[in-house]
Order: structure tokens, then sequence, then C-alpha cells
């Protein structure tokens, strides 16, 4: 079987898709800043069940990793807050699902609008604003009140993944995000040490196979005077020539090709190992989340692994960086949907 090409560099802006809703082959390669229309992904009968539409963001301090989810599967809408106390490992979780996406906005292109969801109980919003996106969520125990700015220099790192014409993804995964405000939980608040907090996003506009299974590793940190975003990913991608594999050093992208991933399916506390050009790296666990959905037409099993990538990382100009600790995380995900 024939080695898939590498992905090209686009420089200009791209539809996703054709007027008839498959991929625009145009569109296959990747980006350092959004360039992609794709408000053709979930609207009308084109892909029906396939589509795949979310804003993902988690934001990490020395005390607290804070996450939230905005998505519409089709036929769900699926959302939550997430929390998790770096010193006691308590996490707190409200899941919500809605059917056929009832409750749930989202723009059809990055920053195009905010991305919402309402329902009993809970209320998401991811509002893009000049200078930064702003992240709040309101239930019973977690409100959620932060500023993701977005620097200048500060490139993105956005990938188009082709299964085939009629199956494919959009990706943007932004890491190093500085990010300011609050979390309260069960009534007390705790502000974001300024300086040392993080947002990153994953945002995702595609067309799905039912069953997939993906890797997926982010760090977000200071080393040596220096800022430092780690984007990592796999098992997804492979086959397509896509990777979504990628540097950020001090606001400057180096994409990166296929890295080698060896972990412990047995023992998700064993440290993570990512590795190849342009990066060694090794990551420390932490703490292990883990998350399960059975409802018959979806399913899915995630282990995501805290904790501290180690080693080093060398940018598109050669000059290599030591990472001492950078925290982040690295995912075990298997999806029916």
């Amino acid at each position: 079987m024939a080695t898939p090409r590498p992905s090209p560099r686009i420089t200009s802006p791209s539809s996703l898709t054709d007027a008839a809703g498959r991929l625009n082959p145009a569109a296959v390669g990747w980006t350092s800043e959004p360039l992609h229309n794709t408000d053709r992904i979930g609207r009308g009968r084109v892909g029906r069940g396939r589509n795949k539409r979310w804003e993902y963001w988690a934001v990490t301090t020395p005390n607290h990793v804070v996450a939230m989810t905005v998505s519409d599967i089709d036929y769900a809408g699926v959302g939550n807050p997430w929390v998790l106390d770096r010193a006691t490992g308590n996490e707190i979780n409200q899941d919500a699902i809605t059917p056929f996406g009832r409750g749930v906005k989202l723009p059809g292109t990055l920053d195009a609008g905010p991305a919402t969801l309402r329902t009993r109980g809970l209320d998401l919003t991811v509002t893009p604003q000049p200078g930064g996106t702003h992240l709040q969520a309101s239930s019973a125990r977690v409100e959620v009140d932060i500023r993701a700015a977005l620097p200048d220099p500060h490139e993105r790192l956005g990938v188009v993944v082709p299964w085939t014409d009629r199956l494919f993804q959009y990706t943007v995964k932004d890491v190093a995000r500085p990010a300011t405000g609050s979390v309260r939980i069960d009534g007390v608040e705790h502000r974001l040490p300024e300086g040392n907090s993080w947002a990153t996003q994953d945002h995702g506009r595609g067309r799905w196979p039912r069953s997939i299974t993906w890797n997926w590793g982010a760090g977000s940190g200071r080393a040596d005077g220096h800022d430092i975003g780690i984007q990592v990913g796999g098992t997804w991608t492979d086959g397509t020539g896509a990777t979504e594999n990628a540097l950020l050093i001090d606001g400057r992208l180096t994409k990166l090709g296929e890295l080698a991933w060896s972990y412990d399916r047995g023992d998700w506390r064993v440290p993570w190992r990512v590795s190849g050009p342009g990066v060694d790296l090794t990551l420390t666990v932490e703490h292990v989340r883990h998350a399960a959905t059975d409802l018959r037409i979806i399913r899915s099993r995630t282990w995501q692994c805290f904790g501290a990538w180690s080693g080093t990382v060398t940018a598109a100009d050669d000059q290599s960086y030591d990472v001492p600790g950078v925290f982040g995380w690295a995912e075990h995900v298997e999806q029916l949907w």
C-alpha cells in the first residue's frame, strides 16, 4: 500500500466542502491560522448522522483543571463542565445529553459567533471576543468565568483529515492561551493564578466514521523564559497523510510529521512517551480520568491522563528547548457514534 503524501500547507481561505457537501480536495492540508469555512457541516440532509461539531476547552492551573464541552453529534447534543482538584484528585462532572442537539447552538465556522448549551440546570457559553475567548459555565456546583487571551503573535494549528470524500474532519488545536478569571466550586471562588494558567482549545467540524479511536496530548507552560505549547495526536489520522502534531514556541508554530506513541493500556499511570522528529517527550501521570458512556447508538470510553511533560522539543529553526515539566495530558479515546 502506497504511503500517503504529507498534507500541504494552506495559506489562503478555503471551503471545507463543495456545493454538493463532499470534501473539497483543495481544502486538504494544514494552516497556521484559521482559514477554513465549515458552514455546510450539519446543514441539510448531507451526511445525516455523521456530522460532528464541537468546542472543547481545557484550562490548566497549578491547582485545578477546568474543562467544558459544547457539542452536537447530529442525533444528540452533548456537553459538560468538568473540574479536577489537583491536590485531592476529586472530580466534579455534570454531563448533559439532549436529543438531536436540542438546546445546543454552534457557529458554522470558528469564531463566527458564540457556542451555547442550554438545558435544565446547565448553561455553557463560549464567546469569541476581540483579543480572546470568554468561557462561561453555570451549574449546581460549578461557575466558570474565564478569559482565554489570544496574544499577538499567536499561531493556531488547523488540519483537515481526509478519510474519504464523504468522511473528513477539520480540527483546530490551539495551545498555550494565557488564561485569567475564576472558577467557583461549591460556592468557593478560586482565582486563576495569572502567568501560570493556560487554556487549550479543540475545535472540530466534520463527518466521522461510525467507529474511531484516537490519541491526543497537549501541554502549555513556560520553560527557560519561553512560552511552550505542545500539541500531539495520532491513531485517528493514520493512513490519511495528515497529522495534528505541532509545537508552539513564543506564539510561533512548528508543524511536525508522524510521531510514535508508547503507553501501557494495562496501567494508565505508567509514563507515556511520544517521540519522533522534533519531539522526545515523556508524560509523568498525576491523575487518570476515566469516562464511559453506553447508550447503544453512542458508546464512548476515555482515559485522559494528566501530568507533566518532560524532555526536549526542536522548533523549525533547529533550536532545541528543554521541557522540564510542562503540565498537560495525554488520552486514549474509543468512540462508537
